[in-house]
């Protein structure tokens, strides 16, 4: 298994940024929500932690006509890009953005109806207190769906996930992913951390050549 490689917990650079928001990430957001939506209620409040542009909560409301969602990020510069897709999208009294950092949430006790987080778990480099705070904000027999890439076990396999899934990108774009796949967690380190937290071992699953998904309802 590859050593797992750190990269930026924030992307606050607005080139960054920009170049982040310009990715094709549509099919891969879609899939989130078909299976978010999948996987039984998800009531009306609803929070995204790491939303970046807010794509998947557009994608979300857009299909769900009932939710509302808070929309967190630590990234001003993200924020910014997704104020503006909000305006686009006619969705800015159903999406709030919220600046803050996913470790130390400042929401009340069991406020949200569903948790969600797609590719955040990557730029943290700890995560006991991100699951930790995700449980806490999280209503009894809400969900709790997190999805996020899966650091391969070579640089082979690395470079392959990159050639299939970023071959139209700009070589800058590779980059980023190729980091991303490097800073990802495995398959048994988030089992593991799940069960730290009082979770199933069964609640993560491989979803995908690249992604696990953590998914559990609160007791």
């Amino acid at each position: 298994m590859l050593d797992r490689v750190l990269e930026p917990e924030v992307m606050e650079d607005r080139n960054e940024a920009i170049e982040y928001n310009e990715m094709d990430h549509g099919q891969v957001n879609r899939n989130f929500v078909t299976d978010l939506l999948a996987a039984g209620p998800i009531g009306t409040d609803c929070l995204d932690l790491g939303t970046g542009t807010a794509l998947i909560p557009i994608e979300l409301c857009k299909r769900d006509e009932d939710v509302r969602v808070m929309a967190a990020d630590a990234s001003t510069a993200m924020l910014e890009l997704a104020r503006y897709q909000l305006e686009i999208n006619n969705l800015i009294t159903r999406i709030q953005l919220h600046c803050g950092d996913a470790k130390k949430l400042v929401f009340e006790a069991q406020f949200f109806d569903t948790v969600m987080s797609n590719s955040l778990v990557h730029h943290l480099p700890s995560h006991e207190t991100f699951l930790s705070e995700a449980l806490r904000v999280l209503r009894p027999n809400g969900l709790l769906f997190i999805r996020d890439l899966c650091r391969p076990e070579s640089m082979e396999q690395l470079d392959r996930l990159v050639e299939t899934y970023a071959a139209n990108e700009s070589e800058h774009s590779r980059q980023m992913l190729r980091q991303s796949l490097h800073a990802a967690l495995s398959l048994s380190e988030i089992r593991h951390l799940a069960a730290q937290v009082g979770l199933p071992n069964d609640c993560v699953a491989m979803t995908s050549d690249r992604h696990w998904t953590l998914q559990a309802r609160k007791h």
